[in-house]
């Protein structure tokens, strides 16, 4: 089973962070890329690279015939398929088998079995392993789930059995509305997974998501690495990781622990998996599903145990026995992850794209990122951009670096959930370790409220635009600068709905007074290197990164990026006008609902946009007639793209 060359079956920091474990084992790699990541920090960091197709995924990523090439191609004798895409798909694991190719992962049954969640449930009560009450009956009709569901008792789950993400799932609180949700997830199951086959579990309400890390390899050996708390999640995915679970003691690890060791047994695992279960507050635990993969939140487990289990799984594929046994493991200290997504919290998480101006996290932070300044988030992929780990000697030290790592940590470029992480940090049922699986749904049902732009990031943007005009030489005629050596610059300056004028008198370069609506300022720049200015302001010294880019300038102040753009008058009234429909962010358009001369109301569906995995409606801004559609279905369109225009009903005119 020996080999030399790992092939990274993934993109993105999941191939980072295999790249370099197996740099550092000494194994040469190969990555492979779309056209979409050709410029990807991946893509660099491998000795060899391959292009494997297109963006989309099904033809470049999910392609196993041409990531089978690219390992013929590059003389690669492994392959690791990262956690994602391939990575639970049992006939890849086959098909590299059969190529000769050693998989890091574990055995194609393996993957098969509990890729059935009917069939996993089954093999766990068979091992003993606690599992909350369900009926595991296949093919059933509708009119045997609603008997078997009046047994269980309600709340309940309708499940995919192939399903996974949220998908294919339905909770049922009365029973009057069963036999729709049935119908509901068979269709939605039948088309995420190809198999509209479900299944029904009692509902463990108020719960913790808890797992357990576990590891075997051929020599018989199994260990668990202790569990990971992972309840602060929302639509099923998780948003903040830990490890150790702050509900779990020493007594109850073991006996998670235990179960979770039984279920990697019952099914002659080997390699990395994860076991997850429910944990209710009496302490009762019951088997939810196992991946058979590593996870993306497997970093807040090697904090903790000091162990590397990328270098554990190339080991195990290489035929070695784990390095250490059960009773030699120690847990040390605390550590927390949170998921860095490209995406807006307050308005409704939608998914952003563009280019990154600049990204720079913050030291002292373990980071798994495969993004870089000056690269771009694209539409066609998931829009976690990086993790960011904080490690501390209990889970009060782990929390505050965290805190501060996130304050200090700058991205600028698209809008990113960075200044929401930072609050749900700061939120006392997180301090407390008491979140469910159910707190952040509740809570965020409707987006959190927009925060408000500091006024000393209004005057500092300001600033910087007037300062950029001083030293532009198209910037009128020299009649803004006084016989005193001021400059007096009025800015209008727009942040998403909010715009503002922003009045800044600039005393040569460095002096400056802003007025910011009724309050007045002054700002005194110490130092502007590198993107970073050092200032005072109303005499207290701060510092700030910044990026500009033609009538664009972004402040990352306090931890809080703000993207500050200065409108052009001309360009704003001449949209005002013509009724305008652009896209809101890069992506493939899926539908064009409406045709050349339709009549629409305001709200109206017009077209429907593709991205990171989301669709995006696209509704009229108000009543008219469609004018100029440049919209086509299965066509790529970038983020601010003209669609189509809706013009006045009755004149025709513009609007």
């Amino acid at each position: 089973m020996s080999f030399s060359t790992v092939m990274v079956a993934n993109r993105g920091e999941i191939a980072v962070r295999v790249l370099r474990t197996a740099h550092e084992l000494g194994y040469r790699t190969v990555a492979v890329y779309s056209e979409a990541d050709a410029d990807a920090p991946h893509v660099a960091l491998a000795d060899q690279a391959v292009c494997i197709g297109p963006a989309p995924v099904g033809e470049s990523y999910l392609d196993v015939d041409a990531l089978l090439a690219a390992a013929e191609r590059t003389g690669a004798d492994a392959v690791h398929p990262g956690y994602g895409f391939l990575s639970e798909n049992a006939d890849f694991a086959r098909r590299c088998a059969e190529a000769g190719l050693t998989f890091v992962g574990p055995p194609p049954e393996a993957i098969a079995l509990m890729g059935d969640k009917v069939t996993a449930k089954r093999r766990m009560i068979e091992a003993d392993v606690p599992t909350a009450p369900s009926y595991l009956g296949q093919n059933a009709s509708v009119e045997t789930l609603v008997a078997e569901a009046e047994t269980l008792g309600l709340p309940l789950l309708v499940k995919a059995s192939a399903g996974g993400g949220g998908r294919g799932m339905r909770k049922v609180t009365d029973v009057s509305h069963l036999a729709e949700a049935i119908a509901s997830a068979q269709s939605e199951a039948a088309s995420a997974f190809g198999n509209p086959e479900v299944f029904l579990e009692r509902l463990v309400t108020g719960a913790r998501h808890v797992e357990v890390q576990v590891f075997a390899d051929t020599h018989g050996n199994v260990v668990h690495l202790g569990e990971r708390e992972c309840s602060a999640q929302r639509r099923h995915q998780k948003v903040v990781e830990e490890a150790p679970s702050p509900a779990v003691d020493a007594a109850l690890r073991t006996k998670m622990g235990d179960a979770a060791v039984a279920a990697a047994r019952a099914i002659g695992y080997v390699g990395a998996g994860t076991v997850e279960f429910l944990l209710d507050d009496a302490g009762d635990f019951y088997f939810l599903e196992m991946n058979t993969r590593l996870q993306v939140e497997h970093p807040v487990t090697e904090c903790v145990t000091g162990h590397d289990l990328v270098a554990w799984q190339l080991d195990v594929a290489a035929g070695k026995a784990l390095p250490i046994t059960q009773e030699a493991l120690r847990m040390d200290g605390h550590a927390i992850e949170v998921r860095l997504y490209a995406e807006d919290p307050y308005a409704g998480f939608l998914p952003q794209t563009g280019p990154i101006e600049r990204f720079e996290p913050a030291a002292g932070l373990r980071v798994d990122a495969g993004i870089r300044s000056g690269g771009e988030v694209s539409a066609f992929y998931d829009p976690m951009l990086a993790k960011l780990i904080a490690h501390g000697r209990d889970r009060d030290e782990a929390m505050r670096k965290l805190r501060r790592g996130l304050a200090e940590t700058v991205f600028l470029g698209p809008v990113t959930n960075l200044t929401f992480l930072q609050a749900l940090l700061g939120d006392p049922d997180m301090i407390a370790g008491t979140i469910k699986t159910d707190t952040l749904d509740a809570r965020f049902a409707e987006p959190p409220p927009r925060p408000e732009v500091s006024a000393h990031a209004w005057a500092l943007a300001g600033v910087l635009l007037a300062r950029a005009h001083a030293l532009d030489p198209a910037f009128g005629d020299g009649q803004a600068w006084r016989s005193s050596g001021e400059l007096r610059s009025p800015i209008t300056l727009r942040v998403s709905e909010d715009e503002r004028s922003v009045a800044v008198a600039l005393s040569g370069r460095d002096d400056a007074s802003v007025t910011v609506g009724e309050e007045t300022l002054v700002l005194r720049v110490l130092s502007d290197r590198q993107g970073w200015i050092r200032f005072e302001i109303d005499g207290v010294q701060c510092s700030a990164a910044y990026a500009a880019r033609d009538n664009l300038v972004w402040v990352s102040l306090g931890g809080h990026a703000t993207r500050f753009e200065e409108p052009d008058p001309r360009a704003a009234s001449a949209e005002a006008s013509d009724g305008t429909v652009r896209s809101p962010l890069s992506g493939t358009v899926v539908s064009v609902l409406v045709e050349e001369g339709a009549t629409v109301e305001k709200g109206q569906l017009l077209v429907t946009v593709e991205a990171m995995k989301m669709e995006h409606r696209i509704e009229a801004p108000s009543a008219g007639v469609v004018r100029n559609v440049s919209a086509q279905a299965g066509t790529q369109v970038a983020g601010d793209e003209i669609l189509l225009r809706v013009t006045d009903p009755e004149t025709e005119s513009e609007t």
